[in-house]
């Protein structure tokens, strides 16, 4: 049996999302970070990113699309862009490459849709005046770093090593992958080309794994090199995309719902919805390319999985518990209330994008559900659960199997919030 994505429920979850976006913490009056905010760029380019892709997926513009850019220059240093202008003698701001490249990202999407002069000049002042000054220093990455559990659902910078001023999310620096290989698409020039080359053969040159690397920052690294690869169809931009998710697959990234763990090597953390989206958007990407059966069954599973609790009924988004099998947690349950932050504007994106691949995205069942070696109950693409007694109204398909009430994983945005917080979903018997 096929289970399809309907239009009735992406209209719904991009509905809910395009309200949580319209409420005042996405709006002009809160919309730009406070200055002495580390991520500078990141709230201000993931909304912006946010709005773009909620008017391309619905044709509805949230009202502060328009109203940030027209104040935003007033936001932004003498050489446009937010936060402390770069001087050599200075610390590399991993958080502030971080937050521009999502700033860049939007500022590329807005400037596709709508062709604006603003955008472009934007774009341009962030790659000549942050970014263009590091060039030839990313390959100072720090790479030896004693191993530790710091690090919160938003990243903290403060940790000093030669050059750099690092994250608690780490790795993040390479987040740029994506803004860059953006940036050059729009623009096209060798300059550019360079950049990204230096900052993608240095992160691939790294062992992310032991490294411990943001799993998120990976993923998104590994979109920027496949949207380099089909601006220039060079090859070692789709292997070293191919070569990431293949990390995440199968060294201890993906969780047992095709969720992730926020970092390599921690089972004791939580999945985070921006790193959900990414590995469906890479999957989906690589799957298209490659026409490789086995990437789009991992889109798919993402999909109707991975994304069942991650939004939230408010329309935002957050991270949940970790079911790995490194973890003795057999319950998937929510971690935090909502990453509004970051992963309720990133949702826009993902939302989007799988409305313009839904007729990719489908599961496939057998109609028999069977436990699997690694103890859970699924019927070809889809995992069961088994839901506790808050949330059993809400479960869609449950049945009863060796004398338990399963269900597919319930999907939190039809749940009252409430509800929802007090819920346990067991997923390993």
């Amino acid at each position: 049996m096929k289970i399809v994505i309907t239009e009735k429920e992406i209209n719904e979850r991009l509905n809910l999302n395009y309200k949580r976006l319209c409420e005042p913490y996405y709006q002009i009056g809160e919309v730009f970070s406070p200055m002495d905010y580390d991520w500078y760029g990141d709230k201000e380019g993931r909304a912006l990113l946010s709005f773009v892709s909620l008017y391309k997926a619905m044709g509805k513009k949230v009202p502060c699309m328009e109203e940030m850019l027209g104040v935003i220059k007033n936001k932004l240093n003498e050489k446009l862009y937010f936060g402390p202008v770069y001087k050599e003698e200075n610390y590399i701001r991993e958080e502030q490459l971080s937050g521009h490249s999502w700033f860049l990202r939007g500022l590329c999407e807005h400037y596709e849709v709508f062709g604006d002069e603003l955008s472009l000049e934007l774009i341009k002042s962030i790659i000549e005046g942050l970014y263009v000054p590091i060039k030839g220093k990313f390959n100072t990455y720090p790479i030896i770093r004693e191993k530790s559990a710091e690090g919160g659902v938003s990243g903290s910078s403060g940790k000093y090593i030669g050059k750099w001023d690092l994250s608690s999310d780490i790795g993040c620096a390479f987040m740029s992958i994506d803004g860059v290989s953006h940036a050059y698409k729009v623009i096209g020039s060798n300059e550019i080309r360079e950049l990204a080359d230096e900052m993608i053969n240095t992160f691939l040159g790294i062992d992310i794994v032991k490294l411990g690397a943001q799993t998120h920052c990976s993923l998104t690294a590994a979109r920027g090199m496949l949207r380099m690869y089909k601006c220039t169809e060079e090859e070692k931009y789709l292997e070293g995309a191919k070569r990431i998710f293949d990390l995440y697959v199968n060294y201890g990234g993906m969780t047992y719902t095709y969720q992730n763990l926020n970092w390599w090597g921690r089972p004791d953390s939580w999945t985070e919805p921006c790193a959900i989206v990414d590995s469906l958007m890479v999957s989906t990407e690589l799957y298209k390319i490659t026409n490789d059966e086995n990437y789009r069954v991992y889109a798919a599973r993402i999909y109707h999985n991975g994304l069942a609790t991650a939004q939230r009924s408010n329309g935002g988004a957050g991270p949940d518990t970790i079911v790995c099998k490194e973890n003795d947690e057999n319950y998937l349950y929510i971690h935090m209330d909502e990453a509004y932050f970051c992963c309720s504007m990133r949702l826009s994106e993902g939302l989007a994008y799988i409305n313009e691949n839904k007729e990719l995205l489908f599961a496939l069942t057998e109609g028999e559900i069977k436990k699997d070696s690694n103890g859970i109950y699924r019927d070809g693409d889809i995992i069961y659960c088994e839901p506790s007694d808050d949330v059993l109204e809400y479960a869609e398909g449950l049945t009863e199997i060796d004398g338990l009430k399963l269900s597919p994983i319930i999907k939190y945005y039809k749940v009252p919030f409430e509800t929802a917080k007090k819920a346990k979903l067991r997923i390993k018997f």
